[in-house]
C-alpha cells in the first residue's frame, strides 16, 4: 500500500521532531519533508508535491496561513491541515477561510492528528466539534452562547492574522523585544505594527492600546473556560 506522503511546517524542532514520529509510526502515512519557515517551504512543497501539509500559525518568517493562501493562489492542489496552540474560536474560522483544510490544536495532537489527517486526506474539513457548531449557527444566524462577539468592536474583525498575532501576545504581557523574538522581527517592526492596530481599533495612545489587548484576551480565555 502506497503511504500517503505529509510535509511539516513547525519551528519549533523538538515538537517537529515528535510529530514526525507519531506519523511514521501510522501504517498509510509518512512524513516525506520538513520546514521550519514559509519561505523554504514554498520551495521544498512544490519540489516533493506532498498528499497534505500540517503547518503552525506561528512560524519564523510569517503567518503559516501565508502558506495556506500561497497553496492555493498556486493552484497546488495540496490540501493543509492547520496545527496550532492559539484558540481555535479566533483563527480556526480564519484558518478556513485562508483555504486550510482543517484546524486542530496543539493540545489534542497525540489522539486526534492523525484521525484529522486521514479525514482531510478523504476530502473532508476537520474541526472540533465546537467549531463545526459556531461555523453552522452563524450559517443560519443563530448565535452560540458564549462563543461570539459584536463583530464592530472586535479586533479579530479587522486585524490581518500578523496584527491580530502581535495584539493577542501583547495582551498576554508579552514585550515588544519579547514578540519580536518570538515572531523574528526586528522591534522597528513592531513598532510599526502597533500603530497600525491603534489606528484600525481607533485608539488614541499606546496605554489604551494596552488595555484594550488585555481585555480582549481575558474575554477570550473566558469564553474558553465556558
Amino acid at each position: 500500500m502506497k503511504k500517503s506522503q505529509i510535509f511539516i511546517v513547525e519551528d519549533h524542532p523538538i515538537f517537529r521532531k515528535g510529530l514526525i514520529q507519531l506519523i511514521n509510526e501510522e501504517p498509510d502515512m509518512e512524513v516525506c519533508g520538513e520546514a521550519e519557515d514559509v519561505f523554504s517551504a514554498t520551495k521544498k512543497v512544490r519540489q516533493l508535491n506532498p498528499d497534505l501539509v500540517i503547518a503552525d500559525i506561528t512560524l519564523k518568517d510569517t503567518s503559516g496561513l501565508e502558506l495556506v493562501k500561497f497553496i492555493n493562489d498556486n493552484n497546488l492542489n495540496i490540501p493543509v491541515l492547520v496545527l496550532s496552540m492559539h484558540d481555535e474560536k479566533i483563527f480556526a474560522e480564519r484558518a478556513l477561510k485562508s483555504g486550510a483544510k482543517g484546524y486542530i490544536m496543539k493540545q489534542e495532537m497525540s489522539g486526534n492528528v492523525t484521525a484529522a489527517i486521514r479525514h482531510v486526506l478523504a476530502g473532508k474539513i476537520y474541526v472540533s466539534d465546537a467549531i463545526n457548531d459556531r461555523i453552522l449557527s452563524s450559517l443560519t444566524g443563530r448565535a452560540v452562547e458564549g462563543t461570539s462577539f459584536d463583530l464592530e468592536k472586535d479586533p479579530s474583525s479587522v486585524l490581518t492574522d500578523r496584527e491580530l498575532e502581535i495584539f493577542r501576545m501583547m495582551g498576554k504581557g508579552y514585550r515588544r523585544n519579547e514578540i519580536g523574538k518570538a515572531l523574528n522581527l526586528n522591534v522597528n517592526t513592531i513598532g510599526t505594527y502597533r500603530e497600525r492596530i491603534k489606528e484600525k481599533l481607533n485608539l488614541s495612545s499606546s496605554n489604551e492600546l494596552m488595555a484594550r489587548a488585555i481585555l480582549w484576551v481575558q474575554k477570550v480565555e473566558e469564553q474558553e473556560i465556558k
